[in-house]
């Protein structure tokens, strides 16, 4: 796009908070931003303020944009946006966080849920910075208003309403319990509370606290004026108040830039001490001019890095950084947020910055090891993100699988998963059968995770058969090997690899093979040693539920003995839920 083109789009676009997104002729997303006035934002791309900007306007074809509430929702999108579609001239962190969205599907009867992936054609609210929040917030609406929260499959063909309805949290508009007008009209309260009419929910969430109290069932009260609290807080555009408070929890952080990668460092002190540290990738412009390279792009770097890495993580009390980021309005959401940001000058918090950066500047032997591993399989490209898969069983019975994640060469754990799988005495099937989950998942855009670089399976060639089989299958296109214990080789497609005891990336991969290995064997043993009680049942009580009402009342016989006003107060208990717990426990 040339000038004129730029500021005739601009004239189209809303003086509002909003996103915005330059695109290809394919469609390829080329740069998202954010802008407290979109309208001019926009314009200001008619003359590009770097070079590497300017590369990207003369690329771009089109500009989407998206208007939001407020500038924090605007800020939070933005993050979203970046993760999903991973523009290449975006400065973007390799983890697997977004903010959460709620969204109201478009089907006859609309689904409620909390999603960071909306689906085509529903009304979506958010972004929100608390997950929690807005997990408690959307249960409270479906207990008040009865919107169903399930699939499609579960939804279709029923001829019973299901355990929401036993629990109180869905009208069962599957089954014709609620007349389409009725449930459409509860649809539209849902609607206009999430668009910011609080009182629609913290209305009734009071009167029925209220009567709690009056009853003398003052567990359930509590349980309540805390939902009540959280619903009241919801629209301040995803900056809830917060009380001063004394800095326990602090953040420290510092980045280095080489080429077109970003390292961040970040210690964390609580309490006065040291008590841990990581460093994360960035991936930046894929092009950059010596005029991008300089340490002017730190500022950019660590403004990025504030938006997405606080994606769904508990922000701190203070960060302390070693430069101030270029991007006001972040640091405007984080001061928001009550969270102190300072550039220290001198003292310990100067020395605890100059150790960040130290850190940060550090090159890793993962960094040696994921660039030798790349050359000796021939990937196209470094496999900085890694899966490994192991499969755990007694005889066939018990079997489970492992799906864990390394980042950069180390573990990163909120990206593990772990599948139960067919009771069947054939390795090559569960493998085949873990591999297949995994992918369709993938494929069908369930899995929130970025695609890895490589996945290994733990075993030989007829494991690493068996997930190419399955990822031909599905069709998703990643690079797979398989590591054998017996002789430590290396199964690829191409042939096998017999590699030095102390080459490391043989290492990266052994440790990434023992670690899903050590994850498989344990949900097996978990699996396999899961203890029935008779609450087990009592429909509506699934694992989870169970163990929160052992350990609020210590035994079955406790459970059974609880009143049903103290069942209500665990989390989880409706009335309904309470009422058969009773009956079937006496």
């Amino acid at each position: 796009m040339d000038a004129a083109a730029v500021r005739e789009r601009a004239d189209d676009l809303p003086r509002e908070p909003g996103v915005y997104q330059f695109e290809d002729d394919d469609g390829t997303v080329l740069y998202v931003g954010k802008a407290v006035d979109v309208r001019d934002r926009v314009r200001s791309y008619a003359d590009p303020r770097g070079e590497r900007i300017r590369r990207m306007v003369d690329r771009a074809d089109r500009i989407e944009f998206s208007v939001t509430d407020t500038e924090t929702q605007a800020l939070l999108l933005e993050a979203n946006l970046i993760k999903r579609h991973q523009p290449r001239y975006n400065v973007r962190l390799k983890d697997d966080k977004s903010y959460p969205m709620v969204q109201l599907t478009d089907h006859p009867s609309p689904r409620i849920e909390v999603t960071r992936d909306p689906n085509e054609g529903a009304t979506v609210f958010g972004p929100y910075t608390s997950v929690g929040t807005v997990e408690t917030v959307v249960k409270a609406l479906r207990e008040t208003y009865g919107l169903r929260g399930c699939s499609d499959h579960k939804f279709s063909g029923r001829e019973r309403p299901c355990l929401d309805y036993e629990m109180g949290l869905c009208t069962a508009p599957c089954t014709g319990e609620i007349g389409d007008e009725e449930y459409l009209a509860d649809v539209e309260s849902v609607r206009r509370f999430l668009g910011g009419e609080t009182g629609v929910l913290s209305d009734p969430l009071r009167r029925e606290m209220e009567r709690a109290a009056q009853n003398e069932a003052f567990e359930r009260a509590a349980n309540l004026r805390d939902r009540l609290e959280a619903v009241e807080s919801f629209h301040g555009g995803g900056a809830e108040a917060v009380v001063a408070r004394d800095e326990r929890a602090v953040d420290v952080l510092a980045a280095a830039v080489e080429g077109d990668r970003a390292t961040v460092a970040r210690l964390h002190s609580a309490d006065g001490k040291l008590v841990d540290r990581e460093r994360h990738r960035l991936d930046l412009d894929a092009e950059p001019s010596p005029a991008d390279a300089d340490v002017g792009r730190i500022a950019e770097v660590l403004s990025a890095f504030l938006a997405q890495y606080y994606a769904e993580r508990e922000l701190p009390d203070a960060v302390l950084l070693a430069e101030r980021p270029d991007d006001r309005e972040v640091i405007e959401w984080l001061e928001g947020q009550g969270v102190a940001v300072r550039v220290p000058g001198a003292g310990r918090e100067a020395t605890l910055v100059e150790l960040a950066l130290k850190n940060a500047r550090r090159r890793t032997g993962a960094d040696d090891a994921a660039a030798a591993l790349r050359d000796a399989l021939s990937l196209p490209r470094r496999p900085e993100r890694i899966e490994g898969f192991d499969v755990s069983h007694a005889q066939g019975r018990a079997a489970v699988g492992s799906d864990v994640c390394f980042v950069g060469g180390s573990a990163e754990k909120s990206g593990y998963r772990r599948k139960r799988l067919a009771d069947e005495n054939d390795d090559y099937a569960n493998m085949r059968e873990l591999i297949r989950w995994r992918a369709s998942r993938a494929v069908e855009g369930r899995d929130d995770r970025p695609d890895p670089d490589l996945l290994l399976v733990d075993g030989g060639e007829g494991q690493l058969g068996a997930a190419r089989d399955a990822l031909a299958t599905v069709g998703w296109d990643v690079p797979v090997v398989a590591l054998a214990k017996e002789r430590e080789l290396v199964v690829a497609p191409e042939g096998t690899y017999d590699w030095p005891d102390d080459a490391a990336h043989l290492h990266l991969l052994q440790r990434v093979r023992d670690e899903a290995h050590r994850f498989a064997v344990g949900y097996h043993q978990q699996v396999r040693d899961e203890v029935r009680t008779t609450l087990d049942d009592v429909p509506g009580v699934g694992p989870e539920l169970r163990k929160r009402l052992l350990r609020r009342f210590g035994s079955v016989a406790g459970v059974r003995e609880a009143s049903v006003a103290e069942l209500t107060g665990v989390e989880g208990v409706g009335e309904a839920t309470a009422e058969t717990l009773r009956s079937r426990l006496g």
